[in-house]
């Protein structure tokens, strides 16, 4: 299937009203981003992506100009697949081709924000892409109604890919499961319904040159079943990460296991 699709960089009206239909039926009519707003962006230093099978627009990466007083560079503000195309590493070639138009502008750096709870995104923009990350916004957005974010704080992190630097895959110092359970800041429980439950975890055992924390493999399941388990694990990990970036650590890698018995996932960070 992901042989069958072309990403192409898009700048006429229509292409970008295509991409404004397509966010509209991933997050709903209400906050779709207007295409005289992302044609204006791309005239200006932005870019948008397209993902085809075909002639089908299926996924979409739009990004605008940052500058932080200091250094220029590109904002990925929006990434969306179409929900028939989930899990066929779509995004993962927007994020490619992103990379290669942002260093022909002469972009050295990209930035965009995920849910650290979504543990595919975090292996993606860790591992896979080398993303770090050393800021968490507490409620980045606000109050959101769409059906991925509603009656839960969008907490973010904020993930620095460094696009001048050679990306080296990552091999974290802890090779084993077993080692990553052992050490991490947040361990679990299950519950009576089967799902994972963070256990209280005060900032402890980061003597170590690496620290781990877990969280949850599957967070969209656990929010559909339990809202309050799923707000208790917004609010733990938000607890250790700010409290670990504020001590001079950062996200530099994430474990991903597929040991069905085991329901989460793990972060690992070093000190800058």
């Amino acid at each position: 299937m992901t042989q069958s699709i072309v990403i192409r960089s898009l700048r006429l009206i229509e292409e970008l009203e295509d991409v404004r239909r397509l966010e509209a039926k991933i997050w709903g009519e209400a906050d779709s981003t207007p295409s005289h707003q992302t044609i204006t962006a791309v005239k200006n230093g932005g870019l948008v992506l397209g993902a085809y099978d075909g002639e089908r627009l299926v996924g979409f990466q739009y990004s605008f100009p940052g500058y932080n007083g200091k250094t220029s560079y590109l904002c990925s503000h929006m990434l969306g697949i179409d929900e028939e195309f989930r899990n066929k590493k779509i995004g993962e070639k927007l994020k490619i081709a992103q990379c290669e138009e942002a260093k022909k502008i002469g972009y050295p750096l990209i930035t965009w924000t995920y849910d650290p709870l979504e543990s595919i995104n975090g292996y993606l923009n860790i591992s896979k892409l080398g993303g770090v990350c050393s800021s968490y916004i507490e409620n980045c957005y606000g109050e959101l109604e769409d059906p991925l974010n509603s009656k839960i704080p969008t907490d973010r992190f904020l993930v620095e890919w460094h696009i001048d630097q050679e990306h080296i895959p990552r091999r974290s110092s802890v090779h084993h499961l077993e080692q990553a359970v052992e050490m991490s800041l947040i361990q679990w429980k299950k519950n009576g319904d089967g799902l994972p439950v963070p256990l209280s975890a005060p900032l402890a055992g980061t003597e170590s040159d690496k620290a781990i924390v877990a969280i949850p493999k599957n967070f969209r399941m656990i929010r559909e079943a339990s809202l309050k388990e799923a707000i208790n694990w917004r609010l733990k990990t938000r607890e250790i990460f700010t409290g670990l970036f504020q001590n001079g650590w950062q996200v530099t890698d994430f474990i991903k296991n597929d040991v069905k018995e085991l329901p989460v996932q793990f972060y690992v960070l070093t000190k800058r």
